[in-house]
């Protein structure tokens, strides 16, 4: 550990992820687990033993949902029995006839970037530029002391704006200091003419490979800045704390315990985020399968590779890359170019070779690999590596997997791979995704039924906070394709709909399958960890005039445990 600790510590310089003090102490909190593992694994913190009873109880096995009316957890937080003869003296729980569902599994989520949302401004359902920028002159006055005025959630296409915002834009309401809004998919924002001031972009500032400084006529930028391109502002962004992160997490666990999610994967975990996620493991109240960022496992390695922490609330196993941007900010990698832009393919994040090398180091190191993926042209590299690159015992995956050639599609069986997919991005993107890529590509985008039917394990995901957090937003997207309105009548390209069991599955097993977990995780079994979820309706049978979408989490339970209660049974 010595040598690999000295050897570690040297690539720590300006713009390092870790001082040394973070990375001493990260190293400690690996130390101290690797200790505990030579002893036999005990649970976190036991429980009292408890029967749930009077439940309608569902859980997918076996691709089948079962059905039971009651629940016993044993002193280990696990599940013993489903319907028991015999209680064996636990505590009873009455559920009053309500809904019991396995605790969902968001598979694809930013956890550090939903808890930042307690603190910045909030775009996600502003319906015009001028409802936005009326928020931002609010958010202002309300926080004078800000620095940077920083938020997220814009989309022009809501807007209906035709164009992306501008510095000047953000400049006639507030020009005292700088402002860094984030668009709703994260892979391009906008700044003012203070933020420009300071990030030193000018017309001769050249973009990095892999991003795009928007410029108007004159060839002077207009202040917005995509995928790689991001990083000229970010980095002149004030620095986050442990406190900060701290924070963070705390608030992000209680958005997601509230809509009934129990496991989560965080899609790019920085080293900094680790180490708080490593000291607070025994006391998260969501289980998190952490992707490392590339630079966090640049800095640390195998040394922080773990399949389980305290009891599985933390797994330290798979590392995320990026390969290109997103569809609605045309930064999405294509094969042709764009139908609505002059000529562009998108932007490439890294050359085959790169993300070849990338792949076979990550797999070297017995992690996972999570590549982000969205179009046709990502997803083909992405697959053309996989089929090259040895991929040792782990199963591995496409994070997005949006739009694929149809004749790709068949690859991810043949290759055994996993489509970490959103549902709720078809009916968010459905008002521009056929302008950016024709009635033709269209057929092998947002495609579950397509790779369902093939038997690739679709493991269901929000995305939060770039779409909002609650899974059921997600699972009525992928039986209905339709919006919280119900629109288009009939949904948006229905033959690739899910059934209410296959969307159950994806944000359940299908998550905890994908993270390796699915014997601890994912469906209510006996020997399985007790996260559970009590809820207002049953997703088979819904109430007239209710959708999927309103479906109201009442209670949410973690290893036998209740941490959050939300209604009245």
């Amino acid at each position: 550990m010595r040598v690999k600790e000295d050897a570690m510590c040297e690539r720590h310089g300006p713009g390092a992820g870790l001082t040394r003090a973070q990375f001493l102490k990260l190293m400690g909190l690996v130390a101290g687990s690797l200790a505990a593992c030579s002893e036999p694994a005990t649970p976190a913190g036991k429980v009292e033993p408890v029967l749930v009873d009077n439940v309608r109880g569902y859980t997918v096995a076996d691709g089948q949902p079962r059905r039971f009316g009651s629940l016993l957890v044993d002193a280990q937080g696990r599940v013993s029995a489903l319907d028991p003869g015999n209680a064996n003296g636990a505590r009873r729980v009455d559920g009053r006839g309500r809904v019991c569902l396995p605790g969902l599994h968001d598979a694809h989520g930013h956890i550090w970037q939903l808890g930042a949302k307690a603190t910045e401004l909030d775009l996600a359902g502003t319906r015009s530029l001028d409802e936005a920028m009326a928020a931002l002159k609010r958010y202002a006055g309300e926080h004078p002391d800000q620095p940077w005025i920083r938020g997220r959630g814009w989309n022009e296409v809501v807007w209906g704006l035709g164009r992306l915002p501008t510095a000047a834009d953000l400049d006639r309401v507030v020009s005292d200091r700088p402002v860094w809004l984030v668009r709703a998919d994260s892979h391009a924002a906008v700044t003012n003419t203070a933020g420009l001031r300071i990030a030193g972009v000018v017309a001769g500032t050249a973009a990095p490979t892999g991003g795009e400084i928007v410029r108007g006529p004159d060839g002077q930028p207009t202040g917005v800045f995509v995928d790689a391109a991001k990083a000229l502002v970010d980095g002149k962004l004030p620095a986050i704390g442990e406190r900060d992160h701290r924070e963070r997490l705390a608030a992000a666990q209680q958005l997601l315990n509230k809509v009934g999610v129990t496991s989560a994967s965080d899609a790019g975990t920085r080293s900094a985020e680790l180490v708080v996620l490593r000291e607070q493991a025994a006391s998260l109240t969501v289980r998190v399968n952490a992707f490392l960022t590339w630079e966090a496992f640049a800095e640390v390695g195998s040394a922080v590779r773990t399949d389980s922490v305290a009891d599985d609330l933390l797994r330290i196993r798979t590392v995320k890359l990026y390969v290109d941007g997103a569809l609605g900010s045309r930064g999405a990698a294509l094969l042709e170019p764009y139908s609505d832009s002059g000529g562009s393919k998108g932007l490439l994040q890294l050359t085959s070779q790169e993300l070849e090398s990338r792949m076979r180091r990550i797999v070297d190191a017995g992690y996972q690999c999570a590549v982000h993926a969205i179009g046709d042209g990502g997803n083909r590299l992405v697959l053309d590596t996989y089929e090259r690159i040895p991929r040792g015992s782990m199963r591995h995956r496409i994070e997005h997997a949006q739009v694929l050639a149809t004749t790709d599609i068949p690859r991810f069986r043949q290759l055994d791979l996993i489509a970490s997919m959103q549902p709720v991005h078809a009916t968010e993107d459905m008002n521009m995704a056929e302008n950016r890529v024709g009635a033709a590509r269209i057929a092998g985008a947002y495609a579950w039924r397509t790779f369902l039917d093939q038997g690739t394990v679709i493991a269901a995901g929000s995305d939060f906070p770039v779409s909002p957090e609650n899974p059921f937003d997600g699972m009525h997207a992928a039986v209905t394709r339709t919006d919280r309105e119900g629109k288009p009548v009939g949904g948006w390209y229905p033959g690739q709909a899910m059934t209410p069991v296959e969307a159950l599955r994806a944000f359940t097993w299908g998550g905890a399958y994908a993270a390796h977990q699915e014997r601890l995780l994912g469906s209510l079994e006996p020997g399985k960890h007790a996260d559970f979820i009590l809820v207002d309706q049953d997703p088979f049978a819904l109430e007239p005039g209710r959708a999927l979408w309103q479906t109201q989490v009442l209670q949410t339970w973690l290893g036998g445990k209740r941490v959050g209660d939300y209604g009245q049974l």
